[in-house]
């Protein structure tokens, strides 16, 4: 098996399946407030925008969030990152821990 191969996203089991089609009609009918699942067509990979919180800084900005749900969801958790992947890894040293992510704001006065 070529590395390209075996890091390649696995199609969804019928468990997995099912489930995130009942939780997508779920978010359908009662949407979690300040987020909002933007319509595709790949069930294993959502788009969601969030929308920053009343009286914040992030008041009013939207922001997307990307989820990739692996084959056996719900026993693996999915991955999230910022739909914006390609400039979060740039200001990312090593590409994947947010928590050694240097942040930096448009706003100077921040």
């Amino acid at each position: 098996m070529t590395s390209s191969s075996a890091t390649a996203r696995k199609a969804l089991s019928k468990i997995a399946c099912n489930r995130l089609q009942k939780e997508l009609v779920e978010w359908q009918v009662n949407p979690p407030a300040g987020f909002k699942h933007k319509v595709t067509d790949n069930l294993q990979r959502w788009v969601i925008e969030v929308i920053g919180a009343p009286g914040t800084l992030y008041a009013n900005d939207t922001y997307q969030l990307q989820v990739d749900f692996p084959e056996h969801y719900p026993m693996e958790a999915p991955q999230q990152r910022p739909e914006d992947n390609d400039r979060y890894v740039k200001n990312c040293r090593n590409g994947r821990s947010p928590k050694e992510t240097r942040w930096w704001f448009h706003d100077d006065k921040v």
